[in-house]
């Protein structure tokens, strides 16, 4: 849900334009006939498309003079005027509020993390209304103005509704974010789900630059993945597609959170990799950290857990990797940190449950910080400011 500035109707006034602003945006700087190429637009309406973007500052043209195409047209390159406007990305954890001032490039300008000792909406909302006018203040202070936030959080989102259905992590039950958020800010909110968010991101500006068909998978204090088929990040009908967190991989196995048994996430989660090494070892194991540390000890227990966890993450992949056959799979998550003890697992399941030639998809690990994860949320909603969102 968000609204768009008078000023700014250019941004969404044609697909085309919203098409053209979305390529160079990840692929700049580019030629006017690479864009037609990329977009497959023709070259009249790439020039269409960019003369009015350009009349309002968002792309300007890297001169070189006498710089011409086979066609005579200009090919000076085209590149997305990053400092025409700032936007704010805020993620939200169980403990904490992470919040980011971006450029148009989604570059990082400046971050604020505040602890959350409580989850309830009433109590989060200030805090988040109060971060934004920290960043709020700092970009008026360089004379940019911010045109729009977006908030990621955990859990079953309405993007378009702007709605919280449920976040189990923060205990949320239809909260209407996004018209809250909205109003106690006066900026036009996108919320989304926090794996879309960052899914986003790396489509336009990570390791998803120029693939058509990619998934992100997260590990970590839950187990998410995001999928970009044909170029489009896909929610589903209700909004909760990649939910491979929830994919029974052991049907006799523990009871997940939702209610099933054997899901991913009841097996290779934070919460359940802690649960089974407490058990594995018979000790108080307090953390993740000292579950980790343990395993690197060598304690046998402590190994097995984190290898069948692997193995389950690897299997989920293997469904996915059959299902829409990606290019490449993003390995992230806070859950990264435990890689080196569950890589092998998640490669052998991988390997044995992709069929055929889907065994050769490129997996990767991608380290990323929170504020990346907020950065994601800028990314939301940047792509509803042009309007990429809506084609």
């Amino acid at each position: 849900m968000h609204t768009t500035p008078a000023d700014d109707l250019v941004l969404t006034a044609t697909p085309a334009a919203s098409l053209v602003f979305t390529t160079v945006l990840a692929h700049g700087p580019i030629t006017r006939s690479e864009i037609a190429q990329r977009a497959g637009l023709s070259a009249a309406a790439v020039t269409k498309a960019v003369r009015p973007l350009m009349d309002v500052g968002y792309l300007v043209e890297d001169l070189n003079e006498g710089a011409r195409s086979a066609l005579g047209r200009p090919a000076n390159p085209v590149r997305v005027n990053a400092g025409r406007a700032w936007f704010i990305g805020v993620k939200v954890t169980a403990d904490e509020i992470i919040a980011v001032l971006t450029d148009l490039r989604c570059r990082v300008r400046a971050a604020r993390h505040v602890r959350l000792t409580d989850r309830e909406p009433e109590a989060v909302l200030p805090a988040i209304t109060a971060l934004v006018g920290e960043l709020s203040t700092e970009a008026d202070g360089l004379g940019v103005p911010v045109r729009g936030l977006g908030i990621a959080v955990s859990g079953d989102v309405d993007r378009a509704e702007g709605v919280v259905r449920y976040s189990p992590f923060l205990e949320w039950r239809d909260v209407p974010l996004a018209e809250i958020a909205a109003s106690a800010t006066g900026l036009p909110v996108t919320v989304d789900n926090d794996v879309r968010a960052l899914t986003v991101a790396e489509q336009w500006f990570g390791a998803g630059v120029g693939l058509s068909d990619f998934a992100l998978v997260t590990v970590g204090a839950g187990i998410g993945c995001g999928l970009v088929v044909h170029g489009r990040v896909v929610s589903g009908t209700h909004g909760v597609a990649g939910e491979i967190g929830h994919l029974p991989i052991e049907p006799l196995g523990p009871q997940c959170h939702c209610g099933n048994h054997g899901c991913v996430e009841a097996i290779a989660a934070d919460p359940a990799i802690l649960r089974d090494v407490r058990e594995a070892s018979g000790e108080p194991v307090a953390t993740v950290a000292d579950a980790l540390e343990m395993a690197r000890r060598g304690d046998p227990g402590a190994r097995a857990v984190y290898a069948r966890a692997g193995a389950a993450i690897g299997r989920a992949i293997g469904c996915v990797v059959n299902l829409f056959g990606p290019d490449r799979v993003i390995i992230s998550g806070e859950g990264l940190a435990a890689y080196d003890l569950f890589a092998d697992g998640i490669r052998e399941a991988f390997v044995a449950a992709a069929f055929g030639t889907a065994a050769q998809c490129d997996l990767m690990t991608r380290p990323l910080s929170f504020e990346e994860w907020a950065r994601g949320a800028a990314a939301t909603s940047i792509q509803s400011f042009i309007g990429s969102d809506t084609q």
